[in-house]
């Protein structure tokens, strides 16, 4: 766990989807050591229980719920559930996603639907929902909606997913001026990996017909020559989160090593 500086948001409570790996995983872990209280929710039960226990044996604050991020009923469960536990919520990471690869020819509607469901309608649900819970609060939020850098420029085997962030790049910027223009003072901004270490990358890599060439032809696509750590991404989402970002609204955050600077 690493990130400058400590307790960047003491006292300050946290709703992170896809938390029981990855990049919600890593942030969930330095969101706890930098004092916040942290709701994790993933559709894994087991690990994310597990990851919740662990923060707390480490010292930290965490409870996990079960979470299906396309349910909107599941939506007002978590939100009504951090509403009794805690009384608010300052902090909302939208950050559960899938990928499959696939052009525009080789994409079926269910695979386009499916990926749609969970990267684009979750975050659109987040924010609709935690927005009802948030605007209530004195000091306002932030809201971190986890995009990509295929939200930002094209791929030609991620068609949907593609789309899927390109959607969240975009539905971010909205609800930021919203929020501004209502004074709820709540941020909202995106984050936008490149290929990262994480379960679904070692996924789209297995499942490539070359598993070691690709993984070395995504590690050299970045001029740093490697793959992003989830703690790179984790701390970008913890300035977004924390007070030192609190003039900074509707914007964007990659963390790609270079890669859309080519």
């Amino acid at each position: 766990m690493s990130g400058a500086g400590t307790s960047r948001i003491e006292g300050k409570i946290a709703l992170i989807t896809g938390a029981a790996s990855g990049i919600g995983l890593a942030t969930s872990q330095m969101m706890a050591a930098q004092g916040g209280s942290i709701i994790l929710t993933d559709i894994n039960n087991e690990t994310g229980e597990a990851a919740a226990k662990a923060i707390n044996s480490c010292g930290g604050s965490a409870t996990f719920k079960n979470h299906d991020v396309t349910s909107e009923n599941d939506w007002l469960s978590v939100i009504n559930y951090a509403e009794t536990l805690h009384g608010r919520i300052d902090i909302l990471v939208n950050n559960a996603g899938v990928g499959t690869m696939g052009s525009i020819e080789e994409t079926t509607l269910d695979q386009w639907r499916a990926i749609h469901s969970v990267n684009s309608e979750g975050p659109f649900l987040g924010c609709k929902y935690g927005l009802t819970l948030m605007k209530k609060n004195r000091t306002g939020g932030s809201i971190i909606n986890v995009s990509s850098v295929a939200g930002i420029i094209g791929a030609p085997n991620l068609a949907a997913y593609c789309s899927s962030k390109a959607s969240v790049r975009l539905l971010t910027k909205s609800v930021a001026l919203h929020c501004a223009r209502k004074g709820y003072g709540i941020r909202c901004n995106s984050v936008h990996p490149s290929y990262t270490n994480t379960p679904m990358v070692d996924e789209m890599v297995e499942s490539h017909r070359s598993p070691e060439r690709y993984k070395s032809a995504l590690e050299s696509a970045s001029p740093m020559g490697r793959l992003g750590d989830v703690d790179d991404i984790a701390a970008s989402i913890l300035y977004l989160a924390s007070d030192d970002a609190k003039f900074t609204t509707g914007s964007e955050i990659v963390v790609d090593g270079g890669l859309t600077a080519t």
